[in-house]
């Protein structure tokens, strides 16, 4: 065993992971790693296929930000945010308001009075889940203080996750993620979430498609949401906020949500008067990709350059896959919008971005809100009306100076091209995955993809999460060269954008081989 294995398992608690079993074998030890590629203590490579958790995406070691951390470093690493200012967090701060403001966006009307403005704050703090935990403090207060609320209530999805802190940790409805707490936390409302593979309410027979593809239904989820405002209004309670990951849940299972429900719901909860609070630590910063994709339909059915040249096309319903839509056009690189609302024209009061931030470098977030709930905090210093909330870590200079150089990456046009010849490879790639029984569900969403083992996809049987089916793969996948993690059944697959043609084969072949070794 190598000596570094033998610290960590001497000295370190993993998160989410049952140490019993962790400690029952030698761990992967990563040292190095450049591009998609990662190293471990023995020398040993791996496809990081799920861009280490979901924050890295431009690929390790990228020389765009290592300089721009390193000229920082010349400077100063960091310097307080109370009471002082610093250079790197300002510049950021103006190019996230100007990337996720959404000119013409509908916005919520009270009592014959103009929209809300749009984003127009920056809060910085360290990780998605203390970027939620200020989103729900400042909709707390300045829903009371503007008199919206008595007693500020929120509405979740079901199965949403938010994050670990005790407000975040409030919001959430996975029972796994929060029995435990219950002492701790407040109430939270929950919906039904648009889960179209699992929906009682989608009538259809399954099919060897995305579920979002050829479900039937009335909307009921959307009509089932409008009732829950409803009856809150009714008891003189109207919720104060609607809290949502917006196209896509990631923890409750990579759960996509069909073509325009996410427009309906906000329009939903804007005449209700609730504050739009968008959870975009997962989905921002890109990863939706062009927006061909949110119906669940795949991209255009045109051939599509691979990154060796190649022609790669999209698989047809002759190979058993439903083809695209046939006004679905492949989208010029120049529109690649970078947060998952935009997609939908929806405009939040409250937005959450973290991971994908400063390319997967440093941990750094931020709450984006509007002038309005930012007044509702301004006073003379007697008055109190202070938000007393921080972090000693807040606006910090490197985080802010990586964050830079990643959007920089993101605008750049030979970055939207690889990002949109990935989101098509992808799709591809994923298709072959339709002839193994224990795929039910294969859902993407941009440059997210969920599979969904079950014991067979006729009957859409789950495996019991004791079975640990999920776990088991992504082990089998690693033994294969690919490092991913599941969420209970679903395994992820959410690489960096600089995967190539051949490393998303090889992601998809060691998936294909890890099911039928393990479940088969």
């Amino acid at each position: 065993m190598h000596p570094l294995a033998r610290l960590d398992l001497r000295y370190i608690w993993h998160p989410f992971t049952q140490m019993r079993d962790w400690l029952r074998r030698e761990p992967i030890v990563i040292v190095s790693g450049r591009g998609a590629v990662l190293r471990d203590a023995h020398g040993r490579q791996y496809i990081d296929a799920n861009s280490s958790i979901w924050t890295n995406l431009h690929g390790h070691n990228h020389p765009a930000i290592n300089a721009a951390i390193q000229r920082q470093l010349k400077r100063i690493a960091h310097s307080s945010a109370l009471g002082l200012a610093n250079e790197p967090a300002s510049l950021l701060a103006e190019k996230l308001i100007a990337t996720a403001d959404l000119a013409g966006a509908p916005t919520r009307k009270r009592a014959g009075k103009p929209g809300s403005p749009r984003l127009r704050r920056v809060f910085y703090s360290d990780d998605g889940s203390t970027a939620m935990e200020v989103a729900l403090k400042l909709a707390f207060e300045s829903s009371r203080r503007a008199g919206r609320c008595r007693k500020p209530r929120f509405l979740t999805l079901a199965s949403a996750y938010h994050g670990d802190t005790i407000g975040a940790a409030s919001l959430g409805q996975i029972h796994l993620f929060r029995h435990t707490w219950e002492g701790l936390l407040f109430k939270s409302d929950e919906v039904m979430a648009p889960y179209c593979y699992r929906c009682r309410y989608n009538v259809a027979k399954p099919e060897r498609a995305d579920a979002r593809a050829y479900r039937k239904c009335k909307w009921e989820c959307l009509e089932i949401l409008e009732r829950r405002f409803v009856a809150q209004k009714k008891r003189d309670e109207p919720y104060a906020g609607f809290v949502f990951e917006p196209l896509i849940q990631g923890a409750a299972g990579m759960i996509p949500q069909p073509a325009g429900w996410l427009r309906r719901a906000a329009e939903i909860a804007r005449q209700h008067n609730a504050l739009l609070i968008a959870d975009e630590v997962m989905t921002g910063f890109g990863r939706t990709g062009s927006g061909t994709t949110p119906d669940g339909r795949g991209p255009a059915t045109q051939p599509l350059a691979g990154s060796d040249g190649a022609s790669v096309q999209p698989r047809t319903a002759a190979d058993g896959v439903r083809p695209a839509h046939p006004e679905a056009a492949v989208v010029q690189p120049t529109n690649f919008p970078l947060f998952a609302c935009q997609h939908e024209s929806v405009n939040p009061d409250l937005m959450a971005v973290a991971k994908g931030m400063t390319g997967g470098y440093l941990p750094m977030a931020a709450t984006l809100t509007t002038a309005e709930i930012f007044g509702e905090f301004l006073g003379e210093y007697s008055e109190f009306k202070t938000f007393f909330h921080g972090h000693s870590y807040t606006a910090n200079q490197l985080g802010a100076a990586a964050a830079l150089a990643s959007m920089e990456v993101l605008e750049n046009p030979r970055s939207k091209r690889d990002r949109l010849r990935l989101e098509h490879d992808m799709h591809a790639q994923l298709a072959r995955l339709w002839e193994l029984p224990q795929v039910g569900d294969i859902r993407q969403v941009g440059l997210i993809a969920g599979i969904e083992l079950v014991k067979d996809w006729r009957t859409k049987e789950p495996f019991d999460l004791r079975d640990r089916a999920g776990m088991r793969v992504c082990e089998a996948m690693a033994r294969r060269g690919v490092l991913t993690r599941p969420i209970g059944n679903v395994v992820v697959i959410m690489p960096p954008y600089c995967v190539n043609g051949s490393q998303m084969a090889h992601i998809v072949d060691a998936l294909h081989q890890s099911v039928k070794s393990v479940l088969d």
